[in-house]
């Protein structure tokens, strides 16, 4: 093994352990998130299951099959797909969030530009597909 090599395995076993790193702090949040009901769960852990296939493939195959997250992991991954009740929490959470907001009085440039990317997002989840099969 020459000195080039054995550089390269370091810079690799770094990366390894920097998606590793990003996958375990995903699922963290997303654990909390569980329990939390401002903090989301599914997205973390698609984030999870992101930063596994570059760290640690086996993880996100465990990700995958998971009883309770594992489908909408799988669809998400497979075919950008998302539930219809997702999609109703997700618009209804951004809703909210900007009533309070609008309520706070912040002024109309943050209303306007907060109420823009509101509008992006809820517009990009709102044209996902439902999942195969529900």
């Amino acid at each position: 093994m020459d000195a080039d090599s054995g550089l390269e395995q370091g810079m690799g076993k770094g990366r390894r352990r920097l998606w590793l790193l990003v996958g375990h702090g995903a699922v963290g949040l997303a654990t909390a998130g569980a329990f939390l009901p401002i903090l989301p769960t599914v997205p973390f852990l698609l984030v999870a299951g992101w930063a596994y296939a570059r760290g640690n493939p086996e993880l996100r195959e465990r990700m995958r099959n998971d009883p309770r997250f594992g489908r909408a992991i799988r669809e998400w991954q497979d075919r950008g797909a998302i539930p219809v009740k997702a999609k109703l929490m997700a618009v209804g959470g951004m809703s909210s969030s900007f009533a309070v907001l609008a309520l706070s009085s912040p002024g109309y440039p943050v209303l306007a530009g907060t109420g823009l990317v509101m509008m992006g997002a809820a517009a990009y989840v709102v044209s996902r597909p439902p999942p195969s099969g529900g």
